[in-house]
Formats: structure tokens, C-alpha cells, sequence
């Protein structure tokens, strides 16, 4: 993404009209620069009216991050510090790159366009300019890997309640990293971890929120998906959704530090999109499971009762779907 197009649509985002003569005298551009760098944002799904002797507008606003309002909105306590990117490949891939290089503990990074992103077994997350919150945090334990299991659950947990209180109602969690509303995926998270098995570890937290997806990035998503603005009303902004987010992450993660994934069971069963109902597993061998989703371990196993048993399956070797 070119330096200068958030800086000409945030010009843009009050959704008036704008001249091509003031929006480059503002940027110190050419016309013809305007012109060219509003051609790419409609490329990444911006809808610009062009206007003869009235100039620009947007069709609806963008609602792009503000790292001040964020930070005001997560409170003084907050242990992030927030570093905004207009453009990059992955977040988590920047994050781990930077942890690697001594980046500080509660480190944040959010992106206002993600081109590269991944989620589960390396599956592209899509999102389209400012459509999706895509970020990624940083939290070093001094527990080691071993004692991480249950993570991503834990993380998608406070992500469910940082949907209650924005306002949306009956959000559910899927085994073992997404975030669900009427069968359809709303967010997910991907886990990087890294360190010694006894200690001490980090792991990167990517998180990834569909705010207001473009219908031509929907056309590219082959699983069904839902965004906020789908299901909340009001639609809250993406700073107030981030601050609230990493409030509810903060907190679960310094519960998770402190006693595990153990106290969270029965909060996370309640929530399970999946709890007592029929599901199929894809094993890494392509054969498949059949059962009923009975619950999970305290370290976050998955347990399936199938006609050989119980069967407990760990975050990385199965696929989940309702039978």
C-alpha cells in the first residue's frame, strides 16, 4: 500500500466532498497523484464517488485506528502498548520477528490492511482495507511451553466476552481457536510459541476480527463468516473494539498465567458452539472421527465420545466440524 493513501483517506473520512486541487495541495501531490492513489483504494474495496467540479467523496466512511483513542479506551493499567501499521504481511510474523530482537512484554501490533495473514494450519485470513481488525500481541511467561497448553482457548474466551460487552448477544467459541455467532466465524486467533519446554516461553497472539467485511472479499472466503456489522447495533468503532478486546485478553491471559486453563472449563463449555452435539474430525491422516463433543480437559483437549470410547485430540491435530 502506497505511503500516502491513509493520509488522503483519512482527508476523506468524513465522507464530504473533497477537490482534487485541495486534497493535493493538503498532501503536496499532483492531481494527478490523487487521482491514482484513489484508483488503488478502490482496488482494496474503497468505494469513491468521482464528481466533476466537486471532487471526491467516499460512500460511506472508513473508520481507520486511532493508536490514542485505543490506548485512552483501554485504560491507564492497560500492559499493551500499541504500534499501528498501515500495510504488512502478517502481524504475528512482524511480532515474532521483533521478539526475537528483544520487543518488550505486552507489545502490541495492528494493521490497517493484512496481506498475508494465516490462520489454522496455514490457511489465508482475509480482510480488505480497515474491513477487519487484524493484530497481534506479545506475552512472555515464565512458565515453559509445556505449560501453555489451553492457550487459544483461554484467548477465545476473552474475545467472546469482549463481544458481550459490546453489545452482541449468543457469540459462541469452536475448538480450538474461533469465535463463532449463528454457526458462522466471526474472529480467530492463531498461537506462536517459542522458548525452552521448562521455561521461560513467549508466545505471539494473533487476532483477527471481522468488523466490516467487502462484499469482494466475502466472495473469496470459502467457509461461511459473519462480521460486527452483520450483528451489532449499533456498530461500535474499531478502536472502541480493539480497546475492549485487549482489556478482556489482558485479563484472561494474566488468569491463564497465574492457574492455567483449568478454571476456564466449564466457562469455555458453556460457551462451546459444539457442547453435546455431533461432531466429525479430519485426522492428519485423512481418516475421520465421529462422536458427540463431550467438553474439554483442563489442558485443553478436546474430548469426542466415539463408538470405540472417549477420545482426546490436541489443538493442532484435528479439524472440527458439526457431523
Amino acid at each position: 500500500m502506497k505511503p500516502l493513501l491513509l493520509p488522503l483517506l483519512r482527508e476523506l473520512a468524513d465522507s464530504r466532498f473533497h477537490s482534487g486541487e485541495v486534497l493535493a495541495r493538503t498532501l503536496g501531490v499532483s492531481r494527478a497523484t490523487i487521482w491514482q492513489l484513489l484508483t488503488d483504494a478502490e482496488a482494496l474495496g474503497v468505494r469513491v464517488f468521482r464528481v466533476p467540479r466537486r471532487g471526491y467523496r467516499l460512500e460511506s466512511p472508513i473508520d481507520l485506528l486511532d493508536a490514542g483513542v485505543v490506548a485512552g479506551q483501554a485504560g491507564a493499567r492497560s500492559p499493551f502498548r500499541l504500534l499501528l501499521l498501515d500495510s504488512i504481511d502478517s502481524t504475528n510474523t512482524y511480532l515474532l520477528a521483533r521478539a526475537a530482537d528483544g520487543a518488550p512484554h505486552g507489545s502490541v501490533v495492528a494493521a490497517e490492511l493484512q496481506t498475508g495473514g494465516r490462520g489454522r494450519q496455514g490457511r489465508p485470513w482475509l480482510t480488505g482495507l480497515a474491513g477487519a481488525l487484524t493484530f497481534s500481541v506479545l506475552w512472555r511467561f515464565a512458565a515453559g511451553v509445556a505449560g501453555l497448553s489451553g492457550l487459544s482457548l483461554a484467548v477465545g474466551l476473552a474475545v467472546a466476552r469482549a463481544c458481550d460487552e459490546l453489545g452482541v448477544a449468543d457469540v459462541r467459541v469452536k475448538w480450538p481457536n474461533d469465535v463463532t455467532h449463528s454457526g458462522r466465524k466471526l474472529a480467530g486467533t492463531l498461537i506462536e510459541v517459542q522458548g525452552e519446554m521448562q521455561g521461560p516461553s513467549l508466545a505471539v497472539i494473533g487476532i483477527g476480527i471481522n468488523h466490516r467485511i467487502p462484499p469482494h472479499v466475502l466472495a473469496e472466503i470459502d467457509q461461511p463468516v459473519t462480521d460486527l456489522a452483520a450483528i451489532a447495533d449499533p456498530l461500535p468503532s474499531r478502536n472502541i473494539v480493539l480497546a475492549t478486546v485487549l482489556r478482556h485478553v489482558g485479563a484472561a491471559l494474566a488468569q491463564f498465567e497465574a492457574s492455567g486453563f483449568a478454571p476456564l472449563v466449564g466457562e469455555w463449555e458453556a460457551r462451546h458452539a459444539f457442547q453435546k452435539k455431533p461432531v466429525r474430525l479430519s485426522l492428519p491422516d485423512r481418516t475421520s472421527v465421529q462422536g458427540i463433543a463431550e467438553g474439554v480437559t483442563p489442558e485443553g483437549a478436546l474430548k469426542v465420545r466415539a463408538a470405540t470410547g472417549l477420545m482426546r485430540f490436541n489443538v493442532g491435530e484435528v479439524s472440527l466440524r458439526a457431523a
